[in-house]
């Protein structure tokens, strides 16, 4: 990890895409106090370290309007060593900010005081602030995302109404997993009637905020959804951008009613921290798409945090791609040759022009990640190439993404048109059928060029009629030997084409 996140930074002096910048971020929510540290590009930062401490502030809060004093005591702790840590680390940038537990509690000021003794200034996020930040986050890792977000918390539940990029209508409701117990105590028809007067009361039981895809965010939906995958055996276990038919909530709030908590600690996704919250998130979820009418259920792993560092770009910054951030972040740093895939994305793009923009993005994504394949033992490098797609921590991608990425990396890592076991089923024929194409184009690229610019620049690849023909200037003409040959014939079997070399 260091040694790419020097190479990024490295590399980011001449390119602006690849910016870096270390940060950290404190978050003192209801439930837990966690510290993460990012480095790498602003735009898509890796996550250098995570911590979190169950710390419970908001655990009593219904109850007694107070942080307990061992709550207090073992938040206090979390942020000395948090800060400690920070300044190992170096890091000039923190950003402590604290959400409803502390914002809510009658002791929350004595909390804050304490922590700005340990060199901690506490920012008080307002409900509005929370949602929008939790809005923004969503929006980082999901570009285009228009729908309801729901981030789900100890003390409360924001809703957020995203669409063009940009945050819109905001509410905060004390519905968060703390409070959910003693709510739903009076049975389930009483709690949804709560819940639809709290939304009444809040404008949002009009049309604009029905029918649309609902966002999940917060560590107890995510369980949900990981619940979800093993019931469902879904094959590829990466909860960001998981999507589930609205009715899913239903019945996934029948299954944790039904499932004993030694049943539910005996699934492996599920941490034992989050178990006692499930069934509260789960009966919580089902009424917000009853009385939302929502179309679809997305998980986003990015929330609160995320969003804080989103709000804090530029607009340029906060206009670049997430997904190909990273994979020229990844590609710059483990590959041979830099900037080598943004040409061979150039050079292969003529034989595709029939791809719409949301293949052309996989495509791009492939070539900028064609080279980080190359320390691995030859006989392995088509299924570094699957696991480096399937298992990614890549956002602004979906499952059928990842298959076709997947597809493509194993195409031209040597794999040939040979579907790997891990990726059927996630994407339809035709998909990975052209993934595959897109794979063996680029092997012919980087064999020919052997890694320079000057080849690519100078030749083409043409597909006319059914003739695929590689066409290099005379100065060039020897560098098709039987390596590129062999390439070159595998594209045309591929495509169901002749091929050849011309000299131009």
């Amino acid at each position: 990890m260091m040694t790419l996140i020097r190479s990024v930074a490295e590399r980011g002096k001449a390119n602006p895409a690849l910016e870096t910048a270390r940060s950290a971020i404190i978050d003192i929510g209801s439930n837990s106090v966690r510290l993460v540290v990012y480095d790498g590009p602003r735009r898509i930062p890796f996550i250098l370290f995570n911590e979190k401490v169950m710390a419970g502030l908001g655990a009593s809060l219904g109850t007694t309007g107070m942080i307990e004093p061992q709550a207090m005591e073992r938040g206090l702790t979390a942020l000395a060593r948090f800060r400690h840590l920070c300044v190992e680390m170096g890091i000039d940038h923190i950003r402590c900010v604290a959400t409803a537990a502390v914002r809510e509690a009658s002791n929350g000021p004595e909390f804050m005081a304490r922590a700005a003794e340990l060199g901690l200034e506490i920012e008080l996020l307002s409900g509005v602030q929370e949602g929008t930040a939790s809005g923004y986050g969503v929006l980082s890792a999901i570009p285009g995302a228009n729908g309801i977000v729901g981030d789900l918390g100890g003390g409360s539940l924001e809703l957020v109404r995203i669409a063009d990029g940009e945050v819109h209508d905001r509410i905060s409701l004390p519905l968060g997993v703390l409070r959910l117990p003693g709510l739903r105590a009076k049975g389930n028809n009483v709690f949804e009637r709560y819940v639809k007067k709290l939304l009444a009361k809040a404008g949002w039981k009009s049309d604009q905020h029905k029918g649309l895809p609902f966002y999940m965010v917060g560590g107890s939906w995510r369980s949900l959804a990981r619940l979800d995958m093993t019931l469902t055996h879904f094959p590829l276990p990466v909860i960001h951008h998981y999507e589930m038919p609205p009715e899913r909530a239903q019945h996934l709030a029948r299954v944790v009613s039904h499932m004993g908590r030694d049943s539910l600690k005996a699934i492996p996704a599920l941490t034992g921290s989050r178990i006692p919250t499930l069934p509260g998130a789960a009966g919580l979820l089902s009424v917000m798409v009853r009385q939302l009418a929502s179309s679809s259920l997305v998980v986003s792993a990015y929330g609160l945090r995320e969003g804080l560092l989103f709000e804090e770009l530029p607009p340029e910054i906060r206009a670049l791609d997430p997904l190909l951030v990273a994979a020229q972040a990844e590609g710059e740093a483990q590959g041979r040759f830099p900037g080598h895939g943004e040409l061979i994305e150039d050079w292969i793009a003529p034989l595709f022009l029939e791809d719409g923009a949301r293949w052309r993005r996989i495509r791009k994504t492939a070539c900028l990640l064609a080279d980080v394949g190359w320390r691995a033992n030859p006989d392995f490098r088509s299924e570094r190439g699957v696991e480096i797609a399937l298992h990614g921590n890549w956002v602004g991608i979906d499952v059928e993404g990842r298959a076709m990425l997947a597809q493509a990396l194993h195409s031209n890592f040597g794999g040939g048109t040979t579907v790997p076991v891990e990726v059927e089923g996630l994407a339809n024929a035709e998909a990975l059928r052209r993934a595959a194409l897109w794979g063996l184009a680029i092997r012919v690229g980087q064999r020919l060029s052997g890694g320079v610019e000057g080849p690519l620049l100078a030749g083409r690849l043409e597909a006319e009629g059914d003739m695929l023909s590689l066409v290099l200037p005379e100065r060039h003409a020897d560098l098709y030997g039987e390596a590129v040959e062999r390439r070159l014939r595998q594209l045309g079997q591929g495509m169901g084409l002749r091929y050849q070399m011309l000299v131009d």
